[in-house]
């Protein structure tokens, strides 16, 4: 009576559950779909039982790595997180997804069950979060760097000059576009000009101008950086890569606010704010005698120094799904976000090329990736190499422990007759956890069959 009172429910418990669900037979067919499944994907159950779940959902996945396949296959649960689906009305909804393999009282697997949510509620959420942590184009969470968007304001309403400090691609421009942005000078121009990029005898006239006849190609007058930038904003990058003489140039123009153009005698004003960026240590720079201490406190009047990713690990989601979304935009992809797997890798990473380094490994993994789901697969190969250095770590004191559990179990099955339900029960576990475990150790019966026990 019992059994009979459990089974009448089983349909009213399947559809109170807030969680869509459906399962699949050994063809990879729909066998049920509960109400809430109904709600979230728009189809009625009468039109997909029967029907493949690939022609129900059509996620990237459904085509390869489809995760229900391989809960099928090993036995395995599987947690998959974000997928992008298609609705009845063909409207792109993101769900949070989890499969496991359906295995009889013998041990045998029948199909599979998926169970997902619909994250469209979270995904908005998430959209405002991610707007608090944008300040002018700047995507960040961390405390110093918080600290800095509170600072920005005050150092782009001062005629100031200022240093902005930073290992490579930290986002020294993005700081100097937003200090332009926020200032009186946002209706002027900004210019940048990466001086180490520039041999030092191209660096005058590409920074003051020339005047027709200067040299044997000046076939006609051309203004420079400074008169480019007149009325705005100039960013000097790289600034610690100039030569003595450009140093001394330069330090001219900051005193006197004029500048000479090459093959001219006439001194030219100068209305620009001065914004001055390096990777390198200025101050070790002034104590090796490669940098004018002179210029170097004319530029450091107001110091910004960014901090290098790894000491602001809090905001690699955040950088990593924006890189996402604009790649999506600018690839035409629908690639909803990375694998746990890839996050724990980027999140245990050095980024020695900082934010850079992290939009590119985003950009490496849009070409290679081939669903909606960043692999750990698709990372560039120093980021693998990086993670693997790190699971081996790990492994080392992972492995006694699978020993151990491993030992534990055999041993409770052979007290047991290797019963899997009285070990289970002895083991405090449920069966299909016992048998999981038992094929990850390969512990199975050496006397007999056991797949119709009880």
């Amino acid at each position: 009576m019992k059994n009979q009172l459990d089974e009448r429910f089983f349909p009213l418990i399947f559809d109170a559950i807030s969680h869509g669900i459906f399962t699949i037979d050994g063809s990879q067919k729909i066998t049920s779909f509960n109400h809430m499944a109904e709600e979230i994907t728009g189809y009625q159950r009468h039109e997909v039982i029967g029907q493949p779940c690939s022609s129900v959902f059509q996620t990237d996945m459904c085509r390869q790595n489809c995760p229900l396949k391989s809960s099928i296959s090993t036995g395995e649960r599987s947690d998959v997180g974000e997928v992008i689906i298609i609705t009845r009305s063909g409207r792109p909804l993101t769900v949070e997804i989890s499969t496991a393999a359906l295995i009889d009282e013998g041990g045998n697997v029948i199909g599979g069950v998926e169970m997902f949510r619909d994250l469209q509620l979270v995904t908005e959420l998430r959209k405002q979060l991610y707007k608090s942590y944008v300040y002018e184009d700047i995507i960040s969470k961390n405390h110093h760097m918080q600290k800095i968007f509170t600072l920005l304001p005050a150092v782009a309403n001062t005629q100031s000059t200022v240093l902005v400090t930073g290992e490579s691609g930290t986002g020294k421009e993005l700081i100097a576009r937003a200090i332009h942005s926020l200032g009186p000078r946002k209706g002027g121009p900004f210019v940048a000009i990466n001086c180490g990029a520039i041999p030092d005898n191209l660096l005058e006239s590409e920074l003051f101008g020339y005047k027709q006849g200067a040299f044997t190609d000046a076939k006609r007058d051309k203004p420079g950086k400074f008169a480019a930038a007149e009325g705005g904003t100039l960013l000097l990058d790289e600034i610690g890569d100039i030569s003595k003489h450009m140093q001394v140039k330069l330090l001219r123009v900051l005193q006197e606010r004029e500048y000479s153009p090459l093959g001219s005698t006439e001194l030219m004003k100068t209305d620009v704010k001065i914004i001055a960026s390096t990777n390198r240590d200025l101050i070790q720079d002034i104590n090796d005698g490669r940098f004018r201490r002179d210029l170097y406190y004319r530029l450091n009047v107001v110091q910004i120094k960014l901090p290098p990713l790894s000491e602001r690990r809090e905001d690699i989601p955040l950088l990593t799904q924006h890189f996402i979304e604009r790649f999506n935009t600018l690839q035409n992809r629908r690639i909803s976000g990375c694998s746990e797997r890839v996050m724990s890798a980027f999140m245990n990473y050095s980024f020695p090329g900082n934010i850079r380094e992290l939009e590119n490994a985003i950009e490496h993994a849009f070409v290679i990736c081939i669903d909606n789901l960043i692999q750990i697969s698709d990372l560039p190969e120093q980021i693998i190499t990086s993670r693997n250095r790190v699971d081996q770590k790990s492994a080392a004191v992972i492995l006694p422990l699978e020993n151990a559990e491993s030992q534990t179990i055999r041993a409770v099955l052979e007290e047991n007759d290797y019963s899997r339900s009285l070990s289970a029960k002895q083991l405090g576990i449920s069966r299909n956890t016992l048998w999981r475990k038992m094929k990850k150790y390969g512990l199975t019966d050496p006397v007999r069959d056991r797949a119709g026990d009880s």
